[in-house]
């Protein structure tokens, strides 16, 4: 076991504290284990192996707490007539051109990239969720075996859905419970998480059925929340009811509950999160994307849920994802003083840790895990402690990542992927994307 002292020219510990000037951490294998100035920690510890890390900030590493990784592999696909709306989007282009026709391969190369500029990205840990209904069962494992290759810390799921049939949909249930049951029983950086779709493809025994097996495997629920106007239109007519009041109904609404999207919340359905425990995960920029609109950030960070970012696959630089954060808002609410600097960096480490139910992940602590990154300070105006926050959000992009560790291994040194070879794995994609779009 390797014990490391690195010596930044500031430490952020969490984003909710003030960062601190020449002072930084001893890792102990996995874990951190003293934080000090650090004149003192080269005296406590003379023996320690240094790391010299002037210039840069160490920093609590990213968790992206919602993404699809195969998404990759429609970036820039043909698109002859651009969807109408939301729902057209999943309709007429996303489910039936892209993940209708996914198959191992295409998986396999997909997470292989993204997990390379997830880890170039600062992104430590990340939860997935994989919509392939003609590629179960295996699919998990599949990207299990590349996420154990890069190191990342990870929760995977299969996104169930009977939106095909009511036997596919019991197959993705399947594909979750089994790959759940495996990663408690050889427990390692990765494991699983139930997942269903969303209210208007899924019945209601269907979503009963998924949160009594994660019940019975102490294991959270995923689904897709109100991400357009659609959801909430069509569960007002089916229902009587909007989504929110919709699973308070069933009873599934609690804690274990991860609900990503949310963007088309109502403040009672806001309430209703806030007072059952539900978490949930925010994407700024995809939500722009597919024109579902600006999700009430504000509102649920007012009313104490807990909160983090996710990249949904569609912009993967973990810095865009907070500057998204960090500038839409403000604009949505005409009010500059919404969602300051350090409270986006904290729901990009600390809070998307507890939105995904990680434990002692996404602060620098001493015994918390060491998923850490350091990330160079090159900027053209002096940093300050009650700055720095604003200087990364205004100026960091991927390429001032310059080293990540994960569970106190390092995985990117100078800006290089240790384990594997970028520009191959990139090339993999290109041709698995080829194959995709060869199929249209």
């Amino acid at each position: 076991m390797i014990n490391r002292i690195i010596l930044p020219e500031w430490l952020i510990t969490s984003g909710l504290e003030k960062p601190q000037q020449k002072r930084g951490i001893r890792l102990c294998g996995d874990k951190i284990a003293d934080i000090d100035a650090n004149e003192a920690l080269q005296r406590k510890y003379p023996h320690d192996e240094i790391w010299l890390a002037s210039g840069q900030v160490l920093s609590p590493g990213f968790v992206n707490s919602h993404t699809h990784l195969y998404g990759v592999l429609a970036h820039g696909i043909p698109l002859h007539n651009a969807p109408e709306g939301f729902w057209h989007f999943l309709k007429d282009f996303w489910w039936l051109q892209v993940e209708d026709r996914l198959d191992h391969a295409m998986i396999r190369a997909a997470a292989d990239w993204q997990c390379a500029l997830m880890l170039r990205s600062g992104i430590t840990s990340f939860y997935d969720c994989l919509e392939a209904p003609n590629a179960i069962p295996g699919c998990l494992n599949v990207i299990k075996d590349v996420v154990e290759r890069h190191g990342l810390r990870a929760i995977l799921s299969f996104e169930a859905t009977e939106r095909i049939s009511a036997n596919n949909g019991q197959l993705g249930l399947s594909e979750n419970e089994q790959f759940i049951k495996d990663c408690q029983k050889f427990p390692s950086l990765v494991s699983g998480m139930m997942c269903f779709h969303t209210t208007f493809t899924c019945s209601a025994d269907f979503i009963r059925q998924a949160f009594h097996i994660a019940n019975t495997l102490d294991a959270s629920v995923h689904m897709h929340c109100s991400e357009g106007a659609y959801e909430p239109a069509y569960a007002l007519e089916h229902f009587g009811m909007r989504p929110i009041q919709y699973y308070e109904k069933l009873g599934v609404l609690r804690e274990n509950m991860l609900a990503s999207q949310c963007v088309h919340l109502d403040n009672e359905e806001i309430a209703l999160i806030a007072k059952r425990g539900g978490r949930v995960a925010h994407m700024p920029l995809s939500n722009c994307e597919v024109g579902g609109g600006i999700a009430p950030v504000p509102q649920m960070i007012a009313a104490n849920i807990t909160l983090g970012l996710g990249s949904d696959s569609y912009i993967d630089d973990f810095f865009e994802v907070m500057r998204g954060a960090f500038l839409i808002h403000k604009a949505s609410q005409q009010d500059p003083r919404i969602m300051p600097a350090n409270l986006v960096w904290h729901l990009a480490t600390e809070g998307g840790a507890k939105a995904l139910g990680l434990d002692k992940v996404g602060r620098i602590e001493p015994g918390w895990h060491a998923d850490l990154q350091l990330i160079e300070l090159d900027f053209p105006t002096p940093v300050e402690d009650w700055n720095i926050f604003d200087q990364l959000l205004l100026y960091g992009n991927r390429f001032s990542v310059k080293s990540v560790f994960v569970n106190g291994e390092l995985l990117v040194k100078d800006g290089c992927l240790l384990r594997v070879n970028e520009q191959e794995v990139k090339e993999t994609c290109r041709i698995q994307a080829q194959r995709l779009w060869g199929s249209h």
